[in-house]
């Protein structure tokens, strides 16, 4: 089991030293990957009153791509992972060939976590359609495959067409698609082309197996093994204590997951944030917190 750590930059903030200190110290610490989030655009609260989604534009979220660019170049072993890539507001070929060059700038570090999304406003911002995001989002991840293992394709799809063309440099490897989201198209999506889930709603309880146990029952009807899909599970230490870290680490442990991401900020669902904002508050909870689980990795 891998345990990595999420970039916490709508506290930090954004500047290059603050990033670079923090991703450097997470490699140092022993992490074993750097998870980013993703948003384009974010709403004005002032003319939104009644938003109550936990993103604005007063948040702070680098482009994932130059975030891990910059940092890849600074780091040498920790995996760098988008969790989650808002895939369909995106152009495919473009995302095809920004992630393509990123692993290879980054020695194959790359893991990249998709999803299709919440927010309306930036899909109008980015000229995409956010009814059709779901459905679309498959045909993307099949071209991006294509795109990622063959010098030249020849496609066309009910919303893609590439006339036999191809990116350049390919990744040294077909890039690692992992799925984010908890509805049943989700689990379908990565139970045929997946390489993994990464899982925010469930703690390591019988709720939390149930999801898991479903998962793997469509992995083997696809007819791939189970070990071909991992599972990366969100934790946070908000109002816990190191005894409670380690029963959800011990209880993901016991359910087979394969990576797990500690959260400093996040605070949805049974998520509880740490207590303070400042780099430096964020890099004690992350040293703690590896110093009492480590010997269960």
């Amino acid at each position: 089991m891998q345990l990595g750590v999420a970039l916490p930059q709508f506290d930090i903030g954004g500047e290059p030293e603050v990033v670079r200190d923090f991703a450097q110290a997470a490699e140092a610490i022993g992490y074993a990957h750097l998870a980013t989030y993703d948003h384009v655009l974010g709403v004005n609260l002032a003319s939104r009153p009644q938003w109550k989604a936990p993103y604005h534009s007063g948040h702070c979220f680098h482009d994932v791509f130059v975030l891990f660019a910059y940092l890849a170049a600074l780091t040498r072993r920790i995996e760098l992972t988008t969790q989650v890539l808002i895939l369909p507001q995106r152009q495919t070929v473009l995302v095809a060939k920004q992630a393509a060059s990123l692993d290879v700038l980054s020695g194959g570090r790359l893991r990249l976590g998709v999803g299709i999304g919440w927010n309306p406003t930036e899909y109008v911002g980015l000229g995409e359609n956010f009814k059709n995001r779901g459905i679309r989002s498959e045909e993307q991840v099949t071209l991006m495959r294509a795109l990622w293992t063959q010098p030249n394709v020849t496609f066309k799809g009910t919303w893609h067409e590439v006339p036999d063309a191809g990116i350049n440099p390919l990744p040294q490897r077909p890039i690692p698609l992992w799925f984010g989201g908890h509805v049943d198209q989700t689990l379908d999506r990565i139970a045929r082309w997946g390489d993994g889930w990464i899982v925010l709603q469930h703690l390591p309880d019988e709720k939390g197996k149930a999801a898991i146990d479903t998962l793997r029952a469509k992995v083997r009807a696809a007819g791939r093994t189970e070990s071909a899909v991992g599972v990366d599970a969100w934790i946070s230490i908000g109002e816990s204590t190191p005894e409670q870290w380690r029963e959800q680490m011990q209880g993901w442990r016991a359910l087979g997951v394969s990576h797990v991401t500690l959260n400093t900020t996040f605070s949805s669902y049974h998520h509880k944030r740490i207590a303070g904002t400042s780099v430096e508050a964020h890099l004690e909870a992350i040293r703690r917190f590896h110093a009492a689980v480590r010997d269960l990795l």
